[in-house]
Formats: structure tokens, C-alpha cells, sequence
């Protein structure tokens, strides 16, 4: 066992028997607290009786079979105390949280609670009676908050995943900050049963992970609606599972409070994007800055207020903490209602201005402070992390936090892809392309993301992003795959009827070496049947991913002879295709021999000579 390693890393660990269960005993007690990253590390009783619960499974039956994590201390555990950063325990838990016994169930094994901003009140990882928790590149810098001891816990490469929280950017603050990955959900998308809440109304749990692909397995394990969650939402599955309109907005006007490093930072965000094929498009920042605005300077501080003294009394807080939640006092129920008006207003303008881009990209934060700055100035500097992250929960988008560059302070500089609700899946998808063509260091460590860059190549020589195949399929019950083969082929005449409903390009294969494609005859515009035959060859196709409530509008508009089954394609997958019945072929004009439908077409607009 060693630091750093990535889920996949402690998979092959267990199947090729280099590591066993039992290795985690002294691999966590040999973890030390010197960043002050944590509340509580496990017990060996603690890992016992976990390890227990799954040593009787095969590693290869459990996605996550023996993968230690590490969990945000407002996030219940069976077995370990809640404590929200507060110095006296609320409790001892006897249930996990609903996510958390969802990664149980798959294998996953809690290691420890992690420090965080008091009752996840602040962005900077100071407030806390545990100790500020140090930068992961500098012990000088803050790690960011609220969720700082989770974010550090993975960027020093003792786990390869841990849960967080976020209301304001407590999920993607400390991942800027720390060189890593932040998953911010959509609200409702993962359960928050269990979690002590900052803001109710905008909360969510979110994930850390040194790579995106580690942090989408955690979440696939993690999604789906929860009864008892009375804010869980059921995934619409209408929305597309990779960018498709090649556009990305930014800011028109950025402040970095003077740090030129993050704005260097930003201008090389900018060129990568532009390298990877992006049209960056300047938008007016106004209405975004204006809901940001509305999260700590309005009525909404009130919902923290509601939250606290549910546990505690004031004067058992931090006076950093009972400052913040004591501004609750100056606002009516009047003062609520008209807060809520101009959130809905602010929203839709922002929902409206995003529609036209596959994202918005800003820096995660404007800039990084030492501890001792933050605490000669706590309320403003604080302010000033959530500059481009406290809008989102409010407007209900979906982010994802990005490692950008190391600059030469030595201090990791990171983006935020911002997109809307639902869009998770698009969003990992280009965060690991994003990833595979950065190329940094993960973490603190040396070790580079691993990934097939080939697709990436391609899309960089093309300079084609909304026809780039993904180059990693990030799979879940969202969409479906379907392989075409004639008239809906990029560039086809019904094409169309893909992309009008979200669908995006996935890969450009082959069949099994089993199929043979006719011309049929009468058919407008142009079709191919597909036949399986032993007497076949492979013949090329594209394969789409279209989102499976949008799937039946396709099916719809198949016209007879043809229709929709299963086509096998040349590395042994079976994926929905149009098929053609035996009486299509009657006149039918056998192409095969051309290997697929778009070389035959290139054929027949060859002049005669």
C-alpha cells in the first residue's frame, strides 16, 4: 500500500493480491494529523467491523471492495461521533447517512472524519476548534472550506475519494486550492439524509477524488432518489451525457484582488480550452455577481441561523460562527419571502444566459491567502473565495472543480465548469478530457492522470468539440447507446434527429465482422438495411449516447422496413441499432464491399467519366 493511489490502483491491489484487507489497519494507523485534516481516525474495532462486512465477498462482485474514505464531520457514520467542527460531539451516530451506506454496501471502508469551517460556515478551513487545516502544497496557506479536511485528505493521497459538503462552494474551494477534483452535484441528485445542514434549501454532498473518472464511480454509486430526503429529485434522463454546442462562456470582468498569478493562471485556462477546440465567448457577469451577493449580504443567512440552534446555543460557538449566524436577527419573514423573489428572478436570467454555452468556466478562486491573513481579516477574505462559486446552489447549476496549473509560488491554481442542472455526466466527460490533456501532477504526488489521450489528439487536430468522441464512457441509466450506420451518421441528412434531442457522439467503431449493408431501394433520403450473415465483414458505424427519455422520440420517427434492435459491435458489445426486416431488402443494392454507408455515398457523387 502507498499514498496516492487511485481507486483503479487499490483494485488491482486486492485482485492481484499484492494488498488484503487486514493491510488497512496499519495503513491507517500510520496516518498522521499534522495538517490537522482530521477530527477522528478510525479505530482499529472500527475497521474491523467493517472489514468484516465485506471479507466474505470476491474484490471483483463489489465496485469499491476495500477503497478507504474519509467523510466530512457533518456527515453521520455508524459508530464514529458528529461533531459539524464543534468541540463537544452532538452525538454518537447509529446509522450511517444514506450515501454513506450506499459506499459501504459497495465495498467502500470509512477511515475517518474529517475537520471542517464550523457547521460548514466559511470557505477557508480556519474556523474550526480542531486547528485551521494546512494547504497541501503550503502549511503557511489556507486548504480552503468549508470542506478543507476532505479535500486535504485526498490531495495527500491518503484516500482516493472523500465526501464533502457544499452550499456556497465548500465542495470546489478546497479542490482549487489543493490541486484536485471537486464533483459538485445537482441538488437532489444524492441524498443528504444525514447530513447536518448549513442550508437546506442548497445543499449537497459532494466528492474529492485526485482524478474525475474516480469521482463519477463514486457518484454512480451514490445517485438516486431517496424517500426520506424531502429535497431528493428523480434524474429527469432528458439531459445529454457529453458537451455538444463547442461553446464556453466566461466572465466578462474578473477580479483576482490583485493576485496576478491566478490571473495568468486563468489567461492558460483560457488557452487550453481554445487548444481543445472551444469557442470562448465573453458574457455580462452582472446578474451572476448580483445572486452571489444575495447568499450572505440577505435573508438567507437565516437558514444556517435555523440550522445551528437546532444543536447548539449561540454562545457555545465560535465567535467567528456566531457573528455569521447572528445576522439572522435583522430579517423578517418579509424580508425571506422577497429574498426567495429575487433569487427565482436572478436564477432564470442566469438559467437563460447559460443555455447558449455547453458551460461556464471561471477560477475556482479569485486567489489564495496565508492563515494568518484570513485571520487578521476573517469576513472579508472569506468573502472573497466565494466570488465565483456562491451563485451556483442558488441558480441550481451543476460544477465541476478542475486542477489547472502549479504556478511558480509553488500553489495549485484550479477552474470551475459550470453548467446546468443535471449536466453531471456531460461535465465529467470533459473533465477528463480536460484532465488528459493538462497533464499535471494529481494531488501532491508526481503521478500523472492516467488516460487513453487518443480521442483527445483527435479532437485538438480537428478542432471539432461537439463532434469529439468521448473518450471515456461514463455509463448510467441517463442515456442510451445507440450505433448508427447510414442516414443519421454525422454529417447525414438525419442527423438532425440525434442531436435535436441531446444525443453526442460517443465512438466511431465497427460491427462484428458478421453484418452485410444494403442500399434499400425507394427510400428517401437515402437508407442502408443492416443484415447479419456469416457471410459478412465489419462494417463502420458511430455510436451515440441519447438520453433514454428522449429515446422514444427516435424510436417514433423510425420509418418500415426499419427499426430498432441490437447489432453487435467489434469488441464483443451488444448496443441498440437500427435493424431493417427481411422484406426491406427486396430491390435492395448490396454495398458491403464499401465497409460502410459513407463510403458507398462518397461512391455515388464521383462523377461519371
Amino acid at each position: 500500500m502507498q499514498k496516492n493511489w487511485t481507486i483503479n490502483d487499490w483494485q488491482s491491489g486486492y485482485c492481484n493480491g499484492h494488498i488484503q484487507l487486514s493491510d488497512l489497519l496499519e495503513y491507517v494507523a500510520n496516518i498522521d494529523n499534522d495538517n490537522n485534516a482530521w477530527i477522528e481516525i478510525a479505530t482499529p474495532e472500527q475497521l474491523t467491523a467493517q472489514i468484516e462486512s465485506i471479507a466474505p465477498q470476491n474484490p471483483k462482485d463489489l465496485p469499491l471492495y476495500g477503497i478507504p474514505f474519509a467523510v466530512k464531520d457533518n456527515i453521520d457514520v455508524a459508530g464514529f461521533y458528529t461533531t459539524a467542527g464543534c468541540t463537544a460531539p452532538f452525538y454518537l451516530a447509529d446509522k450511517d447517512a444514506h450515501v454513506i451506506a450506499k459506499l459501504k454496501a459497495a465495498g467502500a471502508i470509512v477511515i475517518g472524519k474529517t475537520n471542517l469551517d464550523q457547521f460548514a460556515t466559511g470557505l477557508v478551513g480556519t474556523r474550526s476548534p480542531y486547528g485551521a487545516v494546512a494547504n497541501s502544497f503550503n502549511s503557511e496557506y489556507i486548504s480552503g472550506g468549508s470542506s478543507s479536511g476532505s479535500a486535504v485528505s485526498v490531495a495527500n493521497g491518503n484516500v482516493p475519494f472523500a465526501l464533502g459538503t457544499d452550499t456556497a462552494g465548500s465542495g470546489r474551494v478546497p479542490a482549487g486550492h489543493n490541486n484536485i477534483v471537486g464533483l459538485k452535484p445537482t441538488k437532489g441528485w444524492l441524498s443528504s439524509t444525514g447530513l447536518i445542514p448549513a442550508c437546506r434549501l442548497h445543499d449537497v454532498i459532494s466528492i474529492f477524488a485526485l482524478g474525475v473518472d474516480d469521482a463519477w464511480q463514486v457518484a454512480q454509486v451514490m445517485e438516486g432518489y431517496d424517500a426520506e430526503d424531502d429535497y431528493s429529485r428523480v434524474h429527469p434522463a432528458t439531459t445529454p451525457a457529453a458537451f455538444s454546442l463547442g461553446k464556453v462562456a466566461i466572465p466578462d470582468t474578473l477580479e483576482f484582488y490583485g493576485d496576478t498569478k491566478s490571473e495568468q493562471a486563468f489567461e492558460r485556462a483560457i488557452t487550453q480550452l481554445q487548444t481543445m477546440g472551444y469557442e470562448v465567448a465573453l458574457i455580462d457577469f452582472t446578474v451572476f455577481n448580483e445572486l452571489a451577493d444575495a447568499l450572505y449580504n440577505d435573508s438567507w443567512v437565516s437558514e444556517r441561523t435555523f440550522a445551528v440552534e437546532q444543536l447548539v446555543a449561540r454562545d457555545e460557538l465560535l465567535p467567528i460562527t456566531r457573528q455569521i449566524i447572528s445576522q439572522a436577527d435583522d430579517y423578517s419573514a418579509v424580508d425571506a419571502m422577497s429574498a426567495e423573489y429575487t433569487r427565482a428572478a436572478l436564477s432564470r436570467q442566469i438559467q437563460q444566459v447559460m443555455s447558449e454555452f455547453d458551460a461556464l468556466m471561471v477560477p475556482t478562486a479569485p486567489t489564495i491567502y496565508t492563515i494568518d491573513a484570513v485571520n487578521a481579516d476573517p469576513l472579508t477574505k472569506n468573502s472573497h473565495m466565494g466570488a465565483y462559486t456562491n451563485f451556483v446552489n442558488l441558480a441550481d447549476l451543476s460544477a465541476l472543480a478542475l486542477p489547472n496549473v502549479i504556478t511558480d509560488d509553488g500553489l495549485p491554481r484550479g477552474v470551475t465548469f459550470i453548467s446546468m442542472a443535471w449536466h453531471d455526466e456531460a461535465l465529467a466527460n470533459f473533465g477528463h478530457q480536460w484532465q488528459a490533456a493538462l497533464n499535471i501532477p494529481i494531488g501532491t504526488s508526481q503521478h500523472h492522470y492516467q488516460a487513453d489521450t487518443s480521442q483527445i489528439e483527435t479532437a485538438q487536430s480537428d478542432k471539432s468539440p461537439s463532434l469529439i468522441p468521448l473518450s471515456i464512457v461514463f455509463s448510467n441509466d441517463s442515456s442510451v447507446e445507440l450505433a448508427v450506420v447510414g442516414a443519421h451518421l454525422s454529417g447525414m441528412p438525419l442527423n438532425y434527429q440525434l442531436t435535436d434531442r441531446g444525443g453526442v457522439l460517443s465512438e466511431q467503431t465497427q460491427t462484428a465482422a458478421t453484418y452485410q449493408l444494403f442500399a434499400l431501394a425507394g427510400a428517401t433520403p437515402a437508407k442502408p438495411g443492416l443484415m447479419r450473415h456469416s457471410d459478412g465483414r465489419a462494417i463502420e458505424v458511430e455510436v451515440w449516447r441519447i438520453p433514454t427519455a428522449r429515446f422514444g422520440e427516435i424510436v417514433n420517427e423510425v420509418p418500415a422496413p426499419l427499426g430498432i434492435g441490437n447489432v453487435e459491435l467489434a469488441d464483443g458489445r451488444w448496443v441498440k441499432s437500427f435493424i431493417c426486416e427481411p422484406y426491406g431488402f427486396e430491390g435492395s443494392t448490396d454495398v458491403t464491399r464499401f465497409g460502410g454507408w459513407r463510403a458507398y455515398i462518397a461512391k455515388q457523387s464521383e462523377p461519371i467519366v
